[in-house]
This record gives structure tokens, C-alpha cells and sequence, in this order.
């Protein structure tokens, strides 16, 4: 099957559609990114972040990938892409400057049902990558619907600013007294109401006090 068969087009969206927000957990799902130069390095880096089991498909791959292949933690295949590449995975980004390689990619995963992203090509996309802040367990994600990723850079500073690196000490707090509030014998409302109370402004500005008191005893 040849990939540029022009009559096996890949069917592109006429405008922005509506984006159903989620997170995705990748840990030990099958991803696999075709491209290995400076873009497709950040988008694998992501996948590793994210305990996916990263397959790259690339004839040449930058310095950083070809040692993440030496230490195992993904597999390089140094060649270009195949059909076959595509058996088994679950979610697929590519990152090559090869515009008519990136539409036959798309257009053999739409096929399969696979969850694809083309890089810097918002009409080959079934998700996009939000600008992220993250504080632990808290994250933030901006998306603009690949309108203006500079925008959602932005937002993204600010929020940064905004939430500073402290949330993410606050949010482990929350989640242990969550679980302990699940396991004690009170009703649901009661329960609901003391996750808010705890969720609230004050509750975190209590907590920031408490925080900077103890550097202070500790001369941190």
C-alpha cells in the first residue's frame, strides 16, 4: 500500500471543533512517535513522563533520543515509517517536516482508530497538547483548540504565577485528609462540607503559614 495514494485522503475538520477536556493515563500504554528531531524530542520526553512505552520511527533522532534508546527507556527504529508501524498503538504524534508523510500517517491511523497528533497541524489532530502548569498532583491545562498555542503560553506564565510551587504540598495535604474524612463514620453532606471548608482560600492560606513557620524554626 503506498502512503501517498491520493485517493486515500485523510479527512480534515472545517473548523475548530468543540474539545472534550481529559486526562490520559499512558502508563505502560503503547505510543508511538514518528520524528526524532528537536520537536518530536519534547513530545517523547512528554510520553516518558508520562509511563507510556515509547516507540520512535525516525531514520535520524537528536542526541537526547538516541541515548534515551541506549538506556532502554524507548525503542528507536532508525528508517521511515511503515503501515505496520501502526499494529497495536494506542496513541500516535508525528513530528516531521514531510507534509504529504504527516497526511498519510493521519490518514492510516484514522483508519485504525488511533488517537493521533500531528505537530503544528491543527486539522491533523484528534487531540491537542495544552500549555501546563504543574504543581504535583495539581495540574492546569490550557488549550486554545491549536488556535494559538502563544496564547495559551501566556495563560500558562500566569497561572504559574499565580499558583506557586507550594500547591503542590497542599494538594498531597488534601488528599490525605480526604482519605481520612472517607473513612470516618459521618454522613456525606457532613463530609462534603468539610471537603470544601478544607479546599477553600483560607484553608490554603492557613496552610502557607503553617509552611513558612516551619522554614522558619528550621532556618529554611
Amino acid at each position: 500500500m503506498k502512503l501517498n495514494d491520493p485517493s486515500r485522503a485523510p479527512v480534515i475538520p472545517s473548523r475548530t471543533p468543540v474539545l472534550f477536556p481529559l486526562f490520559l493515563k499512558l502508563q505502560g500504554r503503547s505510543c508511538l512517535v514518528v520524528g526524532a528531531g528537536q520537536v518530536g524530542e519534547e513530545k517523547i520526553k512528554g510520553l516518558l513522563e508520562g509511563g507510556a512505552s515509547v516507540r520512535v520511527v525516525a531514520p535520524q533522532a537528536t542526541q537526547a533520543v538516541q541515548e534515551w534508546s541506549r538506556e532502554g527507556r524507548l525503542i528507536w527504529q532508525a528508517r521511515t515509517f511503515e503501515v505496520s508501524d501502526l499494529e497495536g498503538v494506542f496513541l500516535l504524534v508525528v513530528a516531521t517536516p514531510d507534509r504529504q508523510l504527516n497526511e498519510a500517517v493521519f490518514s492510516r491511523a484514522q483508519e485504525r482508530g488511533i488517537l493521533t497528533n500531528v505537530v503544528d497541524d491543527p486539522p491533523l489532530c484528534d487531540f491537542y497538547y495544552p500549555a501546563v502548569v504543574r504543581r504535583g498532583a495539581l495540574q492546569i491545562a490550557i488549550s486554545t483548540g491549536g488556535n494559538s498555542p502563544a496564547l495559551a503560553q501566556r495563560l500558562r506564565e500566569d497561572l504559574e504565577r499565580q499558583f506557586g510551587p507550594e500547591y503542590g504540598e497542599w494538594v498531597e495535604e488534601l488528599g490525605a485528609q480526604r482519605r481520612r474524612l472517607l473513612a470516618e463514620p459521618i454522613s456525606a453532606e457532613a463530609r462534603r462540607e468539610q471537603l470544601r471548608a478544607l479546599a477553600s482560600s483560607e484553608s490554603f492560606e492557613a496552610f502557607r503559614r503553617t509552611r513558612r513557620a516551619g522554614r522558619v524554626k528550621h532556618g529554611g
